[in-house]
């Protein structure tokens, strides 16, 4: 299992009803792994951590529609 595996299992954000929703780490140093929660097997995607904050501030500022 990679590092960054192993640090999505640490925090789960859920996003809709019915289980959907990622796994999001913040454990390592510079990037964010991100995976969906419904398939734990599955890998990692990572993203800067300064390109993943301003994604987040995005969605939350309603960029994207609703979501």
């Amino acid at each position: 299992m990679a590092a960054c595996d192993r640090a999505v299992q640490a925090v789960t954000l859920l996003g809709g009803s019915g289980g959907s929703g990622v796994e999001v780490s913040y454990s390592l140093p510079g990037i964010v792994p991100v995976r969906d929660s419904k398939d734990p097997e599955s890998p990692a995607l990572t993203f800067l951590t300064d390109a993943w904050s301003s994604f987040v501030s995005a969605v939350r500022s309603g960029e994207f529609g609703d979501v």
